[in-house]
């Protein structure tokens, strides 16, 4: 059975002054069921993340237009977008007099498969129904105590120093980018890429339980920002997330195909 995207994007200033993520879902200009979906969180003082993340969605949306997905890597795509972005983010430190910075993940969605490129601690989440297939490993300081097994995942979430980032773009140092790909989708697959200032309030097992529940993306979206908002007790911070659900495509019906 042919399927179809049921995708949404969504945002909240949380309890900040400025809403300093940025997030897209940009189809290629050309169609063919190819579509790049972006969440960047800026870092940098008052408008110094705007202008990094802004930075980001605009170098992912050039490139996007440029792209051949017959003659060309989605890999090259994908890290291409970051390491421009992060080179032009550095070059707006001398323009702007800020010292931006920005995470961001990338998720390339091609007609059976789907790529991902990711920097700093944004994530990308691959759930089948209500079970999580794969979960992008931050660059952060607490992610890797995590990795070496030093605290469980549920420390990590109130450990306090979970916002140490060991990369970002528009830093002094090459950012570290990390690229994976899947194929086989189906109908139940989701994916979903978000800032820190929403997974930081759920396992990864509840936000699974909350998207597979969703008669939709956009309700997914305005459920999971509310649960946020509520757990958050007026200390959140700018959340961002965009989500895609492969679904079944009715085909028409026997009377449906002979109605003139």
């Amino acid at each position: 059975m042919p399927i179809s995207i049921d995708a949404c994007v969504a945002q909240h200033r949380g309890d900040r002054r400025e809403q300093q993520d940025r997030v897209a879902i940009l189809p290629h200009p050309k169609g063919g069921g190819v579509a790049l979906a972006v969440v960047a969180d800026g870092m940098g003082g008052h408008t110094g993340g705007v202008i990094a993340a802004q930075q980001v969605i605009h170098t992912a949306r050039d490139n996007l237009e440029r792209f051949s997905a017959r003659t060309e890597s989605a890999r090259v795509l994908l890290e291409s977008s970051l390491n421009e972005a992060h080179t032009l983010i550095k070059a707006s430190r001398f323009i702007n007099e800020k010292d931006p910075h920005s995470t961001a993940v990338m998720l390339l969605l091609q007609p059976g498969r789907v790529s991902w490129a990711h920097c700093g601690d944004s994530r990308f989440y691959h759930f089948r129904g209500d079970r999580l297939l794969f979960r992008s490993t931050d660059h952060s300081y607490v992610e890797q105590l995590v990795v070496q097994g030093k605290i469980t995942p549920e420390q990590a979430l109130v450990h306090p120093n979970r916002n140490i980032l060991l990369t970002s773009l528009g830093g002094v140092e090459t950012p570290k980018v990390a690229f994976g790909e899947a194929e086989g989708l189906q109908a139940g697959d989701t994916f979903l890429l978000c800032s820190d200032g929403l997974w930081a309030y759920f396992t990864e097992q509840e936000l699974a339980w909350a998207i597979d529940g969703a008669a939709s993306a956009r309700e997914a979206s305005e459920l999971l920002i509310g649960r946020a908002r509520s757990i958050c007790k007026g200390d959140g911070d700018n959340i961002s997330l965009a989500i895609l659900k492969l679904v079944d495509l009715a085909l028409p019906g026997p009377a449906e195909l002979l109605s003139p």
